[in-house]
C-alpha cells in the first residue's frame, strides 16, 4: 500500500536576513506590476512639524530646534502620550486633550491635527517655539 505525500517545495535555507530581504524584493516586486495597492509612508511628525512652521513664520532651524526639544520632553513625539498626573495628551501635551478638538476631529490620532492646535497655542501664549523652550527650561512647564 502506497500513500501519497505531498511535498510543498521549500524555501532555500538562507541566512535569515538575506531570506528577510529576499521575501522584501519579492513583495516590491508584485506591488510595482500592480498586484498590490501602493501607498505612501506616513510623514513623521517631526518632517509635518517644519512644514507647519514655514506656515507660522517660523520656518529657521533654531525654531525648529526649540520645538524638538521641547516636544521630545513632553512627549516624544507621540500622537498617544498620555501623562497620568495630569492626563495632558498628544504630542503638544494639551490639557484637555480635547482641546485640540478645535483644529479637527480627528484629534486623538492625527499628527497634523496635534501639531497644528501646539503651533497655533504656542503662537498665541509664547510668541514662538523658543518662547515656549525657554519658559519649559524655567519653570518645567509650557
Amino acid at each position: 500500500m502506497s500513500s501519497a505525500v505531498s511535498v510543498r517545495p521549500a524555501l532555500p535555507r538562507l541566512p535569515r536576513t538575506r531570506r528577510t530581504r529576499a521575501l522584501a524584493a519579492s513583495v516590491a516586486a508584485v506591488a510595482l506590476a500592480g498586484g498590490i495597492a501602493s501607498c505612501s509612508p506616513p510623514s513623521s511628525p517631526q518632517t509635518i512639524a517644519r512644514n507647519q512652521l514655514v506656515g507660522h513664520g517660523w520656518g529657521n532651524n533654531q525654531q525648529f530646534g526649540c520645538l524638538n526639544n521641547l516636544w521630545m520632553r513632553e512627549s516624544g513625539w507621540r500622537i498617544n502620550a498620555m501623562n497620568p498626573y495630569s492626563g495632558a495628551y498628544g504630542i503638544p501635551q494639551a490639557l484637555p486633550g480635547s482641546k485640540m478638538g478645535a483644529s479637527g476631529a480627528n484629534w486623538r490620532y492625527d499628527a497634523s491635527t496635534q501639531i497644528r492646535w501646539g503651533l497655533d497655542y504656542i503662537g498665541a501664549r509664547y510668541g514662538s517655539p523658543c518662547g515656549a523652550w525657554g519658559h519649559s527650561m524655567s519653570y518645567g512647564w509650557y
